[in-house]
């Protein structure tokens, strides 16, 4: 079992250099509808989480990475768990549109505990993203 209370959804918020960026990022190619907004700041639906893009253009910067399974992963990211389904077809989807992955789409620990579908990239302010799947949710926090 993952959990044993009902899932909520997140908050998060961070820095963008530019509301116009994300919002064609976030909202156009993501596909996150768009909620509050101000001058300085955009809500977003992110799978059902709450995610804020915060003009903040000196606190935006490239994260230094680690290595994990053999590739260099981004220290700071943020991400969200997708079925296969919704995995797969938003690889494709940003495939398509000619996304350049920090780590390609594949399956990580292929084999082991923990195995599941993955894929690393950038928004146009330098945050890192991670998306991915599990073939059996039951791995989330298998060691």
């Amino acid at each position: 079992m993952v959990m044993n209370t009902p899932l909520l959804p997140f908050h998060m918020a961070f820095p963008v250099h530019s509301l116009e960026k994300a919002r064609a990022f976030y909202g156009d190619l993501l596909g996150c509808s768009e909620g509050r907004s101000a001058p300085d700041w955009i809500d977003f639906n992110l799978f059902g989480h709450q995610i804020v893009a915060h003009l903040a253009p000196s606190e935006v910067h490239v994260s230094p990475t680690n290595a994990v399974d053999g590739h260099g992963v981004p220290v700071r990211h943020f991400g969200a768990i997708l079925t296969m389904q919704q995995w797969t077809s938003l690889a494709d989807r940003l495939t398509a549109a000619g996304t350049q992955f920090v780590i390609d789409p594949y399956i990580r620990f292929k084999g082991e505990a923990g195995e599941q579908a993955t894929m690393f990239f950038l928004d146009p302010s330098g945050n890192a993203l991670e998306f991915k799947s599990f073939a059996n949710l039951d791995m989330l926090f298998a060691k």
